[in-house]
């Protein structure tokens, strides 16, 4: 099998909440996707996608990602998608760095390697351990009573597993928190997560406040070494997320950082296959596994999915269905949540039928062809 074609598509997609506020007045109503489609010379299509969540919560942005993808396609192309790593080999020989954008491709090949194995991807991934599994809503930042309301909402819904956004003030962030504590149920899991946004001083004074309530602590600054030194006198459990890109960050939170748990952003890791080895390495140091990815629609979700379904039911701590975040309905909203639980498609590679219709062509790269670039 051969890459004879890679296409790349845009689209909006929308908060179903309305705004979506983090630390920092880091704010999203609405997010640019990017969609990629490899095609290939047996008639089968494999997709990818990458939304970053606006322009400061990671070290890229929509447009960088489109450059970069411009700039793999002809190296892709007459490659064997169904071998991953020669795939990810080619696009490292063509680009360093751009991990963002080379996520796509690798979750497309991974698309067409199951198709043409007649495999769901998480059968390639070793095979489901869970048929089913809990998911996650973050609960934007806002006043600790539209926080509490927030989550009596949702666990109306069936969620019980909940991200609250802090990461400002240190003593109204312990006041959000203690908010949603209050209306909690004794089956949900909290998590408050600052996203990096606490300096030392700050985090220290909010670890402080938080002491003793039933949570964890995600992210408290942005460095792991700051993480470490605010952590130092909290018996508060810590789960580490953007400061954690490569396995060799996975040590470091479980020996140093004494993190509990690690959430999987797959394009922040560089894709499906690096998501999938760090999801393992996580496993046999027996910490806990969060996946999900920066933002997204139902290819993310799918991709979500299948090592959500994979991975050991004793080490999994939760996932983000982000179509259930968004409006983002490329496949039809599959896969869908069922009372605050998801579950991985059955069918060959992702499992969803993807629909390029009223999609923005971005540009097309064809073998021994012009390369189309829409005007923008």
């Amino acid at each position: 099998m051969r890459i004879t074609e890679v296409a790349c598509f845009a689209y909006d997609l929308k908060y179903a909440h309305g705004e979506y506020v983090m630390s920092g007045s880091r704010a999203a109503t609405t997010e640019i996707g990017t969609l990629v489609r490899l095609s290939t010379d047996e008639g089968l299509e494999g997709w990818g996608e990458i939304t970053p969540l606006g322009n400061r919560y990671l070290p890229t942005h929509w447009a960088e990602v489109r450059a970069a993808l411009h700039t793999l396609a002809p190296a892709i192309i007459g490659c064997d998608p169904t071998n991953v790593s020669s795939v990810r080999r080619a696009m490292e020989g063509e680009l360093l760095g751009g991990g963002y954008a080379k996520s796509a491709v690798d979750v497309a090949c991974w698309d067409l390697l199951g198709k043409a194995a007649g495999l769901p991807i998480s059968a390639l991934l070793g095979g489901v351990l869970q048929d089913d599994f809990p998911l996650y809503e973050a609960v934007p930042l806002r006043s600790p009573d539209e926080m509490a309301a927030f989550v009596v909402e949702r666990q109306e819904a069936g969620i019980h597993r909940f991200q609250l956004k802090v990461g400002n003030d240190p003593y109204d962030d312990a006041a959000r928190t203690r908010a949603v504590v209050d209306v909690a149920d004794r089956d949900s899991l909290i998590v408050a997560d600052s996203n990096g946004g606490w300096n030392l001083r700050a985090a220290q004074i909010a670890l402080r406040e938080m002491a003793g309530l039933p949570i964890f602590i995600e992210q408290p600054c942005r460095e792991t070494d700051d993480c470490i030194f605010a952590m130092r006198h909290s018996d508060l459990p810590l789960v580490l997320d953007e400061s954690i890109v490569t396995p060799r960050d996975v040590f470091r939170a479980k020996h140093e950082a004494g993190a509990v748990s690690i959430n999987i952003k797959i394009s922040r890791v560089g894709g499906l296959t690096e998501a999938a080895r760090m999801r393992d390495l996580m496993q046999d140091l027996d910490m806990m596994v969060s996946v999900e990815d920066t933002w997204g629609g139902d290819i993310v979700t799918a991709t979500v999915s299948h090592v959500a379904a994979s991975t050991r039911p004793e080490n999994f701590q939760n996932a983000s269905f982000m179509n259930d975040w968004t409006d983002g309905h490329v496949a039809g909203y599959q896969p869908r949540s069922i009372a605050g639980r998801g579950s991985a498609p059955t069918g060959p590679g992702l499992g969803i039928d993807v629909s390029a219709k009223g999609l923005e062509t971005v540009f097309t790269v064809n073998a021994g062809g012009p390369d189309r670039r829409a005007r923008r």
